[in-house]
């Protein structure tokens, strides 16, 4: 009902609207743009929440004790006790290593046997590398095979042996130091204690061990990296030219209607069910392809087909049908009149699809597809029934190598009982998040970069 409210002076005031009915659409608009708002900030304190709690464990005092003090292995080769072992040669460093083998080589034997997967006792002879052969210990024999930081890291792993003994969060180690000061030096008083980043340089290059104290993430970010590579590499061209011939050929009839609710139906199936189709297709159909034997001659395989080829196109059918959706809603979203305007000019279907869909198209494709990737990043089920291994150390050398992977890392961690295996996989999961984060900024980029490209 509207209602007119004269002028004191003869004229009459704006009009008004008095409808119950309005009123009630402007509460109710309020109360909606409040629960959104409550939204917002729920979600963005759930976020906070996480990414805080994952910092307060990548940060912290760490109580540490040494096997053998590195100032007085320095010292045994004659340098002052304030020398760090980063200021020793290689040869210098494989001198201590060698001397601690000698020493300890009847208690240790088995240990470092597993350790130097490339030395064998013959004969009381060292055969290091089957480059050097020495009646003496190993001082002589200059690992040539490894490098200079690769003999630092023997060093600190078999003859330091760093322990930890204690860890505390970065707000514990900020706002009770003296406390955990004085608990170190009265209960442990032959540890060190430090304040640690657990995300450091050091834990980027270095690769998986057994000890947390220098235990890397450099195995599982490789196999990370080569997992997606081929997970993008299959993908992409098929799930793209799956999306142009839905969008640009398939006619209507009944077959297409069944191929694109199958599609649409597999975008929402468990990812373990495409771990267990890439385990009886890629592992073991495809044993002689993926585990790379017939490479050399049909020989037996070495991986039993558990290699990156296998996890990369497990992941592949995983993200297909999310590509393909995307990629079609990209090409949908062209204006049909740019195909009039090339089928009128005399362009072939292909040649209009080319020229004038694809391009305007790409930005949408490309977001679409770096975000699935993204998601295949993060997947872990189905790469534990393909096979990844939880505790491997060699780097993955190409296709046909074992692997694992960060998500798998930071659960095997995370099942872990030490506190110090939580630190390592808080400080993992950040890696991880800069990975994506990465991925996502790339995807912006270029959706922008080929928007401007298309106008």
């Amino acid at each position: 009902m509207m209602a007119v409210s004269p002028d004191t002076e003869g004229g009459t005031k704006d009009l008004f609207v008095t409808s119950p009915h309005m009123s009630r659409r402007r509460r109710r608009g309020v109360l909606v743009k409040f629960g959104l708002l409550v939204a917002l900030m729920l979600a963005v304190a759930a976020l906070v929440t996480l990414i805080l709690t994952i910092l307060n464990s990548s940060f912290g005092l760490v109580a540490v004790e040494d096997a053998r003090s590195p100032s007085e292995l320095v010292g045994s080769l004659g340098y002052p006790h304030d020398t760090e072992l980063g200021e020793l040669t290689k040869q210098e460093l494989v001198l201590l290593l060698g001397q601690e083998i000698s020493t300890n080589l009847g208690r240790r034997f088995e240990r470092e046997q597993r350790f130097f997967s490339d030395r064998l006792v013959f004969e009381d002879k060292y055969v290091l590398n089957d480059l050097c052969i020495s009646d003496e210990p190993p001082a002589a024999c200059w690992l040539p095979a490894r490098s200079r930081e690769d003999v630092e890291a023997l060093v600190v792993e078999r003859v330091v042996e760093p322990t930890i003994v204690g860890t505390w969060s970065f707000l514990d180690s900020t706002f009770n130091r003296d406390e955990i000061e004085a608990k170190v030096a009265a209960d442990l008083p032959e540890a060190e204690l430090v304040f640690r980043s657990w995300l450091s340089w050091e834990f980027v290059r270095s690769p998986q061990s057994p000890e947390p104290a220098i235990a890397g993430i450099r195995t599982a970010l490789f196999g990370s990296l080569w997992v997606v590579a081929i997970t993008l590499v299959f993908s992409f061209p098929i799930g793209v030219g799956a999306a142009i011939y839905l969008e640009e050929y398939a006619g209507e009839n009944r077959l297409n209607a069944v191929i694109q609710t199958n599609i649409n139906n597999l975008a929402g199936v468990p990812s373990i069910i495409y771990g267990m189709l890439g385990l009886a297709i890629f592992v073991r159909t495809l044993e002689t392809f993926t585990s790379g034997s017939f490479l050399v001659g049909g020989g037996e395989a070495t991986a039993n087909g558990r290699t990156i080829v296998s996890a990369g196109l497990t992941l592949g059918l995983l993200i297909l049908p999310l590509i393909i959706i995307n990629a079609q809603e990209a090409i949908r979203a062209v204006p049909g009149s740019f195909r009039q305007a090339g089928m009128a000019l005399g362009s072939t279907k292909w040649q209009t699809v080319r020229a004038h869909v694809l391009p305007n198209a790409l930005p949408g494709i490309l977001t679409g597809t770096i975000l699935a990737v993204a998601r295949a990043l993060g997947e872990t089920a189905p790469l534990v029934v393909v096979g990844a291994s939880t505790f491997i150390t060699t780097d993955p050398a190409g296709p046909f190598s074992k692997f694992t992977v960060m998500p798998i890392q930071i659960f095997q961690w995370t099942s872990r009982p030490q506190d110090e295996f939580r630190n390592i996989a808080a400080a993992a999961i950040i890696v991880l998040l800069v990975l994506l984060l990465t991925l996502n900024t790339a995807a912006v980029i270029l959706r922008n970069r080929y928007s401007r490209r298309a106008q």
